[in-house]
């Protein structure tokens, strides 16, 4: 059973920094490309980031400088560091493998950017 665990969101002000960290078990971690994804309300999730197995990394254009997206293989985690936050960055955010699996969508973590 793929079981993904989003934390680390939270409240900050415009500028400020958040980690996102995000737990997998039940898939085969070490061979999966993993990525963020966020959605914000009235919006569809869109593609924030991913990482291959090997560490490379690509981003959406409108993260791309600010957020930093990482994975530790040993521990089965990915992580999304964010700097720079701009109030549109505004979402929930969840982690899956890419392309995204439908039945393994958690709960995610909420990000809220304040102006």
């Amino acid at each position: 059973q793929v079981q993904l665990v989003e934390s680390g969101g939270g409240l900050v002000q415009a500028g400020g920094s958040l980690r996102l960290s995000c737990a997998a078990s039940g898939i085969l971690f070490s061979v999966e490309i993993m990525a963020w994804y966020r959605q914000a309300p009235g919006k569809e999730r869109e593609l924030v980031a991913r990482v291959t197995p090997s560490g490379i990394t690509t981003y959406s254009d409108s993260v791309k400088g600010r957020f930093s997206i990482s994975r530790d293989t040993a521990k089965k985690t990915v992580y999304l560091q964010m700097d720079s936050l701009k109030p549109e960055d505004t979402a929930g955010y969840y982690c899956n493998t890419f392309p995204s699996a439908e039945t393994s969508w958690g709960r995610g973590t909420q990000v809220t950017v304040s102006s």
